[in-house]
């Protein structure tokens, strides 16, 4: 199932003329602030559950602009 979601979605993005390195950049940044939301912002947690260490996802979260709420 989620093979063909991302299947989907890729196709949807190529269609669009989506590059790869803002597609990444996007999936990256909603992906890390879902894990947030998640885990009431709980850097440790959301660290956890992405699986990145707690630096990598503090930086990355600086990086996109991403506040703590």
């Amino acid at each position: 199932m989620i093979r063909d979601d991302l299947d989907t979605l890729v196709q949807h993005l190529l269609d669009r003329g989506i590059l790869f390195e803002d597609a990444q950049r996007e999936f990256e940044r909603m992906f890390i602030t879902r894990a947030l939301v998640k885990t009431n912002y709980n850097v440790c947690k959301a660290a956890k559950i992405t699986g990145l260490h707690r630096n990598t996802l503090s930086r990355k979260m600086a990086a996109y602009r991403i506040k703590r709420a």
